[in-house]
């Protein structure tokens, strides 16, 4: 007899992206909006191997990976333009000087307006990608959340949209720490409750802002793109 509870296999049906889904671009970098069920890189498997970087190379032969977006999450992502802006823009990702600014839409509605989120997350190897909350070994993770209203209509669920802004930049950091402190993401199929999965056809994350400074010039940018639900 299968096993209920046993994780489904992971089937990548890619959404197109025609045109390429450009917000900026010039000589040392490139700026997308990804959608949601698009991979940032290519992954292992051959079947795995469209992503946005692979489709970004088509226009940007000199197109390099600075960071990445979850498959499920959409929004703004930033790719550099040869090796000089590349290290100029991780250095930035690395010290932490770029600003992110998510959308999400959560179950439940927060009683306070704002507040952050201090738990130490680490990757639950048996059932990888999941990270999970671990005290003793788990690498420092710190999320500031906001609410933008005061609760949104969505079938059968109490939900409020909330601005994330991560301190840090661990994988699925704002899905979990949404999820610890009561308020999962709609439609995040690791982490969100039963009806928190089935209320949205996606996951209800997008990356609509971030902030840096230019790789050669220095000077501050800003780049947003729309919030899709």
């Amino acid at each position: 007899m299968p096993n209920a509870g046993a994780m489904q296999p992971f089937i990548y049906q890619p959404p197109a992206t025609e045109p390429l889904p450009v917000l900026f671009a010039d000589d040392s970098l490139i700026v997308l909006d990804k959608p949601a069920g698009l991979l940032s890189v290519p992954g292992r498997l051959e079947d795995h191997r469209d992503s946005l970087l692979t489709r970004c190379l088509i226009d940007f032969p000199d197109a390099q990976v600075v960071h990445r977006l979850d498959l499920a999450t959409s929004g703004v992502l930033v790719m550099a333009r040869g090796l000089e802006a590349n290290r100029a823009l991780s250095r930035q990702f690395q010290q932490r000087s770029v600003a992110k600014a998510y959308t999400a839409v959560v179950e439940g509605r927060p009683e306070m307006a704002q507040g952050e989120v201090d738990l130490p997350l680490i990757c639950d190897w048996p059932n990888r990608p999941r990270q999970i909350m671990d005290f003793e070994v788990g690498k420092p993770s710190q999320t500031r959340w906001f609410r933008m209203d005061d609760g949104e209509d969505w079938p059968g669920i109490e939900s409020t949209r909330l601005r994330l802004e991560p301190i840090t930049g661990r994988s699925h950091q704002l899905r979990v720490h949404m999820a610890e402190i009561g308020h999962a993401i709609l439609g995040d199929s690791f982490y969100a409750t039963p009806a928190g999965q089935a209320v949205a056809s996606r996951l209800l994350l997008h990356a609509s802002r971030l902030s840096l400074r230019h790789p050669l010039s220095g000077d501050p940018l800003t780049f947003e793109a729309p919030c899709p639900f």
